[in-house]
């Protein structure tokens, strides 16, 4: 017999799975990017509400900002999701892109560091 599929979560089982803590889910909710059911006190969070979670993490860890997580989420179409997943793509672009260019910066400035490194070492001699 196959297992009941879990359709909704409290914000301490969302908190454990995704290793956050229930401050950073409120904030999200804060921002109008989950929208849990109440039940009393108790904030009771949907599919959607857990995988809009889960786009809003994976976003801080690719480095988008919260208003490109956002774009993303509202775009979201289980039934058809192409559009969102060119953003998405666009978006990997463009942060690769800036990475890039972080990593030749870096390397500039690493270079200008060993001159001036040697340029110390030759005057001390």
């Amino acid at each position: 017999m196959a297992a009941k599929k879990k359709t909704s979560w409290s914000i301490g089982e969302l908190a454990r799975e995704f290793d956050v803590t229930t401050r950073t889910i409120r904030f999200y909710e804060d921002e109008g990017l989950l929208e849990p059911a109440r039940r009393g006190q108790t904030r009771i969070y949907s599919a959607a509400d857990r995988t809009a979670l889960k786009l809003i993490l994976r976003g801080k860890r690719l480095g988008f900002s919260l208003a490109e997580s956002r774009q993303l989420i509202q775009m979201y179409n289980p039934d058809a999701n192409r559009a969102q997943i060119e953003a998405l793509l666009a978006k990997i672009h463009e942060r690769r892109a800036q990475l890039t260019q972080q990593l030749r910066d870096i390397e500039v400035m690493q270079l200008e560091l060993d001159e001036a490194e040697q340029r110390c070492l030759e005057s001390l001699k």
